[in-house]
């Protein structure tokens, strides 16, 4: 299948997933378009990290599809590698090498995975640091960072893979709460740009900021979507009502 730019860059139908006998995605249908921002709210235990690992297949999903610009991402003869590039992730955890320094995090896939030339590599990740207000820290390692500097040079390394798509996952929820600003400065720097980013958020009020689209999730389904204007101010069914009057 060729994708072109007029379809959903994101298509997933119908998509189930369970753990044992818990059935965590209980039919999730989803399209995100190029350029857009998703943002995926909703209480804990409800499936929202788990269909961000479908889309990168780090999930594998029991029933339905996922496809990412045409591609199914489940198909078994896929090439894991051109999907790695394709989706980049930022996990809670920020999962940095504790023996390299902020720069050999941001360099090692391009070069180890993607066997690019050490200079142009190197060039761009100084480029990334700099992107994500990390310039002058390039020889720092992670410990010697706060945790907001952390998940930034998180967010950096994933840039290095050039993807078309980028997935959050809670990135925030591990900082505390003067870091928290300067790394949703710093996804919504990439939105702006253009970046396609999916994100799963408890921070309701970046989400009506930056989004485009809004989902709300709860026990495996989606309950309720749209723009987020109109889902934080008009919810529609009592499950969503009651989950925003908790965090608004």
């Amino acid at each position: 299948m060729t994708w072109t730019a007029d379809q959903p860059i994101v298509k997933i139908f119908d998509v189930h997933k369970s753990f044992g006998k818990t059935e965590v995605l209980k039919g999730v249908s989803m399209d995100v378009a190029a350029g857009e921002v998703v943002c995926i709210i909703g209480p804990s235990g409800s499936g929202k990290s788990t269909l961000l690992r479908c889309i990168n297949a780090l999930a594998v999903i029991d029933q339905g599809s996922v496809q990412v610009e045409g591609q199914e991402v489940h198909d078994p003869d896929l090439d894991q590698l051109a999907l790695r590039r394709k989706v980049g992730m930022v996990f809670q955890q920020y999962n940095l090498f504790p023996h390299k320094t902020a720069l050999q995090n941001v360099m090692m896939a391009p070069l180890h995975v993607l066997g690019e030339k050490r200079g142009d590599v190197e060039a761009r990740a100084r480029e990334l640091m700099r992107k994500v207000r990390l310039a002058g820290k390039e020889n720092h390692y992670p410990g010697e960072l706060s945790g907001g500097q952390q998940q930034r040079v998180a967010i950096a390394r994933s840039l290095a893979m050039r993807p078309d798509i980028m997935l959050f996952d809670e990135v925030t929820a591990a900082l505390d709460p003067e870091t928290v600003k300067e790394v949703l400065v710093t996804i919504r720097d990439l939105a702006l740009e253009g970046m396609t980013c999916i994100l799963v958020t408890h921070e309701m009020g970046f989400a009506r900021e930056v989004a485009d689209h809004v989902y709300f999730t709860d026990h495996g389904v989606i309950v309720e979507h749209g723009p987020p204007e109109i889902l934080f101010s008009q919810p529609q069914d009592p499950r969503t009502k009651e989950f925003l009057s908790h965090v608004l």
